[in-house]
């Protein structure tokens, strides 16, 4: 994706011009994964995070046909109660920029945008992941592919509560990326903090993720590496719970008939309903730490490159054609 294709906030844009840290957003999330206003309070909340932890925050979105990094407020409220907002992957871009329309970047499509603006982390709640019938439907997320493709490291929470992880991680392995657990020795369940998973390779500090991170860059490897972020333990819905509303939930897309794109918003409603409203408030509350120990890397990591590379600052490409936003 050619970085002049980008309009970009005059504060994202200055910041990475400048070296400084910037962590860049989702949208559908915003548009798709949480009702109004619980919605725009959190897309809000996650951005003010970000800011006191020392980065700045680039919410992506598709607007009238226009890939803009660095939503305004303004902007984020209108994702959070429009309509006729677009759930778009990566493959869908071209389809949204060339028919104008306004579409919410999911997290493969976030990363492809991001990665060419030059933004080095990304947050979000979980990743699509490998389907629990993915043997029968071959249903695995274009998320996952993105994860490996551009060189960004993604924080989640874990996988979406109702994917395979097993599957997931033999995957991301297959796939060269590295996964590293954050102040935890086991892979996250999204609600939970737990998925039984235990892993290889875990970090203590946002410095040692950043560090490496930092390495693999250094070395060339042009891929992203996953950090496992799991939810605070005062906020986390109890392992059966998540199961079991899972569990449920799956059963009722499946009578449905749900398939595709629709089917996470639908299995993340019916796990609220299943759960009273547990499993909203546990979203918000993973999201927000995501957005905190995301923001904290982004500083390491900012501070690493620039001791290493002075001039690693510079947007890709020529800074010339890129749109700034009034």
């Amino acid at each position: 994706m050619r970085t002049d294709a980008l309009y970009f906030n005059p504060a994202v844009r200055d910041a990475l011009e400048g070296g400084r840290p910037v962590v860049a957003l989702e949208t559908t999330i915003v548009a798709h994964g949480m009702p109004y206003p619980v919605n725009l309070e959190t897309a809000l909340a996650v951005e003010d995070i970000v800011r006191a932890n020392g980065a700045t925050p680039a919410t992506i979105g598709v607007l009238d046909g226009k890939v803009v990094v660095g939503l305004t407020p303004q902007q984020i409220e209108f994702f959070a109660t429009g309509n006729d907002i677009l759930k778009i992957v990566e493959r869908d871009i071209p389809l949204a920029v060339a028919r104008q329309r306004n579409a919410a970047t999911t997290v493969g499509a976030s990363l492809a945008i991001a990665a060419a603006a030059g933004i080095r982390v990304f947050v979000t709640g979980g990743i699509g992941a490998v389907a629990p019938n993915a043997g029968v439907t071959f249903d695995i997320s274009a998320d996952l592919q993105a994860i490996a493709r551009y060189p960004c490291l993604t924080v989640c929470a874990g996988t979406k509560a109702f994917m395979d992880v097993a599957a997931t991680l033999e995957y991301l392995e297959t796939h060269s990326v590295p996964v590293i657990v954050y102040q935890s020795e086991y892979f996250p369940l999204f609600y939970t903090r737990s998925s039984g998973h235990k892993m290889e390779w875990t970090a203590q500090s946002v410095e040692e993720i950043a560090s490496a991170f930092a390495a693999q860059l250094a070395l060339g490897i042009r891929r992203g590496m996953l950090v496992g972020n799991p939810i605070p333990a005062e906020d986390e819905l109890p392992e059966e719970v998540t199961r079991s509303a899972v569990a449920r939930a799956l059963e009722q897309a499946q009578r449905a008939g749900v398939s595709g794109k629709a089917v996470t918003p639908f299995v993340l409603s019916a796990i609220e309903k299943e759960t009273a409203g547990r499993s909203l408030a546990a979203n918000v509350a993973l999201v927000k730490n995501n957005a905190r120990v995301g923001a904290q890397i982004a500083v390491a990591l900012a501070q690493l490159m620039n001791l290493t590379n002075p001039t690693s600052g510079s947007l890709p490409g020529s800074a010339s054609g890129i749109f700034g936003l009034s």
